[in-house]
């Protein structure tokens, strides 16, 4: 045992352990860097994509954290595989090995795999965007993450919704483009329609040059329907996404307003209890 530790040349070893830890020592630095210096264009790019209008800011988001995500990945695996050779490790083998136990985990979690090529069509597609009004898989909400595993929806109760990209079949976005504000109001069938409607109008005209979420309208259509103690006038207009609510809560306040205004009744239903005496 003494001779053979007396073999071994020291100095060898320490000097090839030197190198192998500055070799280290730079690959991480490195690493840190490009990292750094990646993150960095990638949001750069997408800020200056928000900033020139041609992405949305929804969509900005959504692919600035998807983005990153892969770049994040991508350079721990180059970072791996450099350490590794450093280490003068056969990284053909192991990417085989890899190969084999990935196919075998593939097998068992095709959930996973379904997740992962329904969230890269919704998010080539552009089905929904971070900060849309959804409906999708029974749920209700605003879009908060989309990835390509799950979809995060927060429900209008606070709720946080992990959605599965798998169990999402249809999309109904309700923040595509322009929504439509709807009003329906009862008159009485003793008041004027004609009369009514003027004045609705000029209701709705004074709305709409205050309401910078209107887009269109607001517009009295006319008679929606004729119901038991009530004739129903429509109003509709075109308002900004997602503040068509906003919008019709304003014009209910502002018409019941002017109705009073002007001596037209909105009437509400009644109930005649008629007493009978008996003679005993």
């Amino acid at each position: 045992m003494p001779e053979i530790i007396s073999n071994i040349d020291w100095a060898e070893i320490l000097r090839n352990l030197g190198i192998l830890t500055i070799k280290l020592v730079f690959i991480f630095i490195a690493f840190a860097i490009v990292r750094s210096i990646g993150n960095r264009i990638i949001r750069t790019s997408f800020e200056k994509l928000e900033t020139k209008k041609d992405m949305s800011p929804g969509r900005a988001q959504t692919l600035k954290s998807l983005t990153k995500s892969i770049f994040s990945y991508v350079i721990i695996f180059i970072l791996a595989v450099v350490v590794l050779g450093t280490f003068e490790i056969d990284i053909a083998g192991l990417l085989a090995a890899a190969g084999v136990v990935g196919l075998a985990i593939g097998f068992g979690a095709q959930g996973l795999v379904s997740d992962v090529v329904t969230g890269f069509f919704i998010l080539l597609e552009k089905q929904m965007d971070v900060g849309d009004y959804v409906t999708t898989a029974g749920m209700d909400g605003i879009v908060e993450e989309t990835g390509l595993r799950t979809t995060h929806i927060r429900g209008f109760d606070g709720t946080l919704h992990f959605v599965p990209n798998r169990e999402i079949t249809t999309v109904s976005n309700h923040s595509k483009g322009n929504m439509r504000a709807l009003v329906d109001i009862g008159i009485s069938y003793d008041d004027d329609i004609d009369k009514a409607i003027s004045v609705l109008q000029e209701a709705c005209n004074r709305v709409a040059e205050t309401n910078e979420n209107i887009v269109d309208g607001p517009n009295v259509v006319g008679v929606q329907s004729l119901g038991s103690s009530d004739v129903v006038l429509r109003v509709i207009a075109q308002a900004k996404t997602d503040m068509q609510w906003g919008v019709e809560r304003e014009l209910r306040k502002a018409m019941k307003q002017a109705l009073d205004a002007n001596g037209i009744e909105i009437p509400f239903p009644h109930q005649v209890y008629v007493h009978k005496n008996e003679d005993k």
